[in-house]
C-alpha cells in the first residue's frame, strides 16, 4: 500500500520560513543566557549530520537501543500485540523502525517529523520495505499538538519515541509532551520510549563531542541555518562547540561558545556576544530507573515493562495510557 498521503502541519511565512523558528531564534538570542530549542537542529543538513552521529563509535545510544530491539523483539511483540497504528515521534530516517514493524505486525505507520524532506525520503524507503503497510507521514513539530490522520482514529495506537529524545526536554516540557500524546493517542494506547541512563561522565562527554568533529558540525549547523533562512550575519568561524556534564540537572549540555567579542544581525536586528558567552543549544538528560518511571507517570503513562540489559546502559520502556481516576 505504501505512502498513502502526507499531512503538513507547519506554518510558514511569505518567505517560506517556519514562523516558530523565526520567533524562537529572536526570543532565544534576546535572553541573558542565549538559548535556541534543539528541535531547530533538524533541517535537511542537520538531519543528515545527526544520522552520521548515530554511526560514530563514541555515540552509544543508537547502538544500545538497536541491540535492545533486536534482543527483545519477541517480548515486545507479545506485550504490544498486533494490529496497532504505530505513531513515531521525531522519526528522522526511521532506521530502528523496521525492527519494531517486523516484530509487531502493525495496521498502519505514522511518522511525525519536523524535517519534511527527510520525512519523505524515510517514508518512501519504508514503503518499499513494507509494501502492504499504509504509511501516513505527518510533517509537524511533535512537541506541539499534532492532528493524527483520520484513517487511524479508530485503531489502537502505539506511540514510538526512540533515541532518548525525551532527554532533550526539561522536566516540565517533557511532562507536557507526554500528556499531549496521552491525549492524542487515546485510551488503551501504549508508548514505547527510549531513555538514556546515567553513566560514566567520560563516556557521556565523548558521545557528544566526538574526535571526528561530527557533533560539532551538527551544532554549528544551527548557526548556518539562521544565516541561511533568516538573513543572519553570524560569524560562524568565531564559535566553538562545547559539550559539558551538568551534574545538578543530570544532563549533558551542548553550547555554542563565542571565541571573541561578537556583533551580528539576524533579520536586521543587532545582537552582541562577549568572549566566552554561549548559546545553549541542547540538553540531553539522563535518567535512573525511578526517575524515568516517575516522569512517565506524571505524563499520564504507567510503565508496564522495561528492557535495559545492554552496555552502555540504555532503556526501552513500554507504558500504557493511565486510566483517568477522580480520586487517588
Amino acid at each position: 500500500m505504501g505512502v498513502v498521503r502526507q499531512l503538513r502541519q507547519i506554518s510558514a511565512d511569505e518567505e517560506g520560513v517556519d514562523i516558530a523558528f523565526r520567533a524562537d531564534v529572536h526570543a532565544g538570542l534576546s535572553q541573558k543566557q542565549k538559548a535556541i530549542p534543539a528541535r531547530w537542529f533538524y533541517d535537511a543538513t542537520g538531519s543528515a549530520l545527526f544520522e552520521d552521529i548515530t554511526t560514530l563509535p563514541e555515540y552509544y545510544p543508537t547502538r544500545s537501543e538497536t541491540l535492545l530491539l533486536r534482543r527483545h523483539a519477541g517480548e515486545m511483540a507479545a506485550a504490544i500485540g498486533a494490529g496497532r497504528a504505530v505513531v513515531e515521534l521525531g522519526s528522522g530516517s526511521s532506521t530502528k523502525t523496521p525492527l519494531l514493524l517486523e516484530a509487531i505486525d502493525p495496521a498502519a505507520y505514522v511518522p511525525v517529523d519536523i524535517s519534511g524532506d527527510f520525512l519523505r525520503e524515510s517514508a518512501d524507503a519504508l514503503a518499499a520495505r513494507f509494501p502492504g503497510l499504509p504509511i501516513y507521514p505527518v510533517e509537524a513539530d511533535f512537541t506541539q499538538k499534532v492532528a493524527l490522520p483520520r484513517e487511524i482514529c479508530a485503531l489502537p495506537k502505539l506511540g514510538f519515541f526512540p533515541g532518548s529524545t525525551i532527554g532533550n526536554m526539561v522536566a516540565h516540557t517533557a511532562v507536557d509532551l507526554l500528556r499531549n500524546w496521552r491525549s492524542a493517542l487515546g485510551d488503551g494506547s501504549l508508548m514505547l520510549i527510549g531513555v538514556d541512563r546515567i553513566k560514566d561522565i567520560g563516556v557521556l562527554e565523548l558521545a557528544y563531542d566526538d574526535p571526528a568533529g561530527v557533533t560539532a558540525a551538527f551544532n554549528l549547523n544551527l548557526l548556518e541555518r539562521i544565516n541561511r533562512e533568516l538573513g543572519g550575519t553570524i560569524p560562524i568561524a568565531n564559535f566553538l562547540h562545547r559539550a559539558v556534564w551538568n551534574d545538578v540537572h543530570a544532563r549533558i549540555e551542548m553550547h555554542l561558545l563565542a571565541a571573541c567579542d561578537l556583533e551580528f544581525q539576524v533579520d536586521g536586528r543587532r545582537y552582541t556576544m562577549a568572549k566566552g558567552e554561549t548559546i545553549h543549544s541542547e540538553n540531553s538528560h539522563k535518567y535512573g530507573p525511578r526517575d524515568a518511571n516517575l516522569l512517565l507517570r506524571a505524563g499520564g503513562w504507567t510503565p508496564v515493562a522495561t528492557w535495559d540489559d545492554v552496555d552502555p546502559a540504555f532503556a526501552l520502556i513500554l507504558a500504557e495510557a493511565t486510566e483517568f481516576r477522580s480520586a487517588p
